[in-house]
């Protein structure tokens, strides 16, 4: 009987499941310490992204971090490790002003690049301008030189024969025309 006991507890079914290895999360991998499985830090820094966290510990603190989270109900905590790594890394970059450097620089671009459109919106109204006047000027001009044609063809009559016409186009130029 005994050996039967043994043939049952070795089953097929028992082999074919093994057990889950959990990894500890990437804080509590840093921190050196057994990752539990009410680790509130599990969620927001998984054992692939250990980056994450040692950012996020060399500003904070572990501690904090963990005090932080504790203090926030579940839903805004995934928001506020977010965050945390983005203000660690700010940090990192610049350890006086954080992300406010960050947002400060942005807006200094920001009208640098408002005061650059506004210097090409008044380049374009000027160059629209200057073309307007441009145009002004070659119409008068035209016209004005066929005014002049015209004051010139009353002044001095000249017959055409009966085969030749004169006749002006909108440029004022006037080419004889044989008719036949």
């Amino acid at each position: 009987m005994e050996v039967s006991e043994m043939s049952l507890s070795f089953s097929p079914s028992c082999i074919d499941q093994t057990p889950a290895i959990v990894y500890p999360c990437a804080a509590c991998r840093i921190l050196r310490r057994r990752c539990t499985d009410n680790c509130v830090l599990a969620p927001y820094f998984p054992p692939t992204d250990p980056i994450k966290f040692t950012t996020a510990h060399r500003v904070f603190g572990a501690s904090n971090i963990i005090k932080f989270l504790q203090e926030l109900p579940e839903s805004q905590r995934a928001d506020a490790v977010s965050s945390i790594v983005y203000e660690a890394n700010a940090r990192l970059r610049d350890p006086v002003y954080g992300s406010a450097g960050a947002i400060f620089q942005l807006q200094r671009q920001v009208k640098e690049l408002q005061m650059q459109l506004a210097k090409a919106q008044a380049q374009l109204v000027s160059l629209q301008c200057e073309k307007d006047i441009f145009m002004t000027l070659i119409c008068n001009e035209t016209t004005s030189q066929m005014i002049d044609i015209n004051m010139f063809d009353n002044f001095y009559p000249f017959d055409y024969p009966n085969n030749v016409s004169c006749s002006f186009d909108n440029l004022g130029m006037f080419p004889l025309e044989q008719i036949m």
